[in-house]
C-alpha cells in the first residue's frame, strides 16, 4: 500500500522557478509545473506568450537560466540528449515538405534514441513501428511520400513518430494549426487515447474549445508566467479570457464541459 502512495504521488514533470530569456528581458519567469502520469495537460495562452519556448527548455533544447527540469523525476541538466529523448519525445505543428522520405522511413526515425548498432532496424523496431502505424491508421500510406500527404494525414504522421519513441512524456506545439475540424477532434481523440494508456501529454495549442473538452487540466500562460492552473472550468472563465487574450466572451456549459463564445469585437494595435 505504501509503494502504491508513493507512486500515485510521483510526478512525471517537474518544473521549478524556471527562467528563460533569449537577452536581457525573461521570456519565462519562475515558471512551476507540476503534471502527474497519464494526465493530458494544454498550455493555453496568446502568441509570444511563451508556450513553444517552455516546451524547448523542458526538452533542453532551449538552455534555461536558472530553475530546474525533472522528467519522471530525473533532472535534464544532468541526462544526454540521446537519454532524454528516450523519456521526452516532441511533435512539431508539422514538418518540412522537402523530406524524401517515406511515411514508413520517417515514422523509424523515431527509433533513433535507441540505435546501438550500425544496423539499427531490429525486428523489435520494427514490431514498434508497425503497431504504432496500426494505431494511428497510416499503414496505406507507408510508403509514400510526406509531401503526398494531406495536413491530417502529416499530423498522424507525426504523432506516430512521437509513439516509435516510446517515451514517458509528449510535448506537442499546436497539432491541429493547420487542421479542419474533423481532424482536429481526430488529433484530441488520439492525444486523449494515448493518456489513457499512461502516456503523459503536454499540449500547447490556441484551441480553447478542444482544450476544455478532451483535457483534465488546463495551465493559462500571459506574459512569461502561469496566472491559473486547474481543471478547464476553474480556469476557463469569462475574466480570464479577457485578462489573456482581450476579449469579451460569453460561456456555454454542455455536459459538464465549458465552451467559450467570443462576443466583443477587437482593436488592431498601432
Amino acid at each position: 500500500m505504501q509503494c502504491e502512495e508513493q507512486q500515485a504521488e510521483k510526478n512525471m514533470l517537474d518544473v521549478s522557478d524556471l527562467v528563460f530569456g533569449y537577452s536581457d528581458e525573461d521570456t519565462l519567469k519562475g515558471v512551476n509545473i507540476t503534471i502527474k502520469p497519464g494526465e493530458f495537460v494544454a498550455l493555453m495562452g496568446p502568441n509570444g506568450s511563451g508556450k513553444t519556448t517552455m516546451m524547448r527548455c523542458i526538452n533542453k533544447i532551449l538552455k534555461i537560466k536558472s530553475g530546474s527540469v525533472k522528467i519522471d523525476e530525473e533532472d535534464i541538466l544532468r541526462l544526454k540528449m540521446e537519454d532524454i529523448a528516450k523519456i521526452c519525445t516532441t511533435v512539431p505543428a508539422d514538418t518540412p515538405l522537402d523530406f524524401a522520405l517515406t511515411v514508413r522511413d520517417f515514422v523509424s526515425l523515431g527509433r533513433a534514441p535507441y540505435v546501438n548498432t550500425l544496423w539499427w532496424e531490429t525486428d523489435e523496431d520494427e514490431k514498434i513501428v508497425d503497431q504504432a502505424m496500426w494505431d494511428l491508421g497510416i499503414t496505406r500510406y507507408e510508403n509514400r511520400r510526406l509531401h503526398e500527404l494531406s495536413s491530417g494525414e502529416r499530423a498522424r504522421v507525426l504523432l506516430a513518430k512521437g509513439v516509435v519513441q516510446t517515451p514517458k512524456l509528449m510535448l506537442v506545439d499546436e497539432p491541429s494549426a493547420h487542421l479542419d475540424i474533423k481532424y482536429k477532434v481526430q488529433v484530441m481523440e488520439i492525444l486523449r487515447d494515448l493518456t489513457n494508456k499512461g502516456l503523459t501529454v503536454l499540449i500547447a495549442s490556441h484551441d480553447i474549445n478542444l482544450l476544455t473538452r478532451f483535457c483534465d487540466k488546463i495551465m493559462l500562460l500571459s506574459k512569461g508566467r502561469i496566472i491559473d492552473y486547474g481543471l478547464p472550468k476553474d480556469v476557463v472563465t469569462k475574466e480570464s479570457i479577457r485578462e489573456v487574450f482581450d476579449i469579451e466572451v460569453e460561456l456555454v456549459e454542455c455536459n459538464g464541459i465549458v465552451y467559450i463564445l467570443p462576443t466583443g469585437s477587437t482593436i488592431i494595435e498601432q
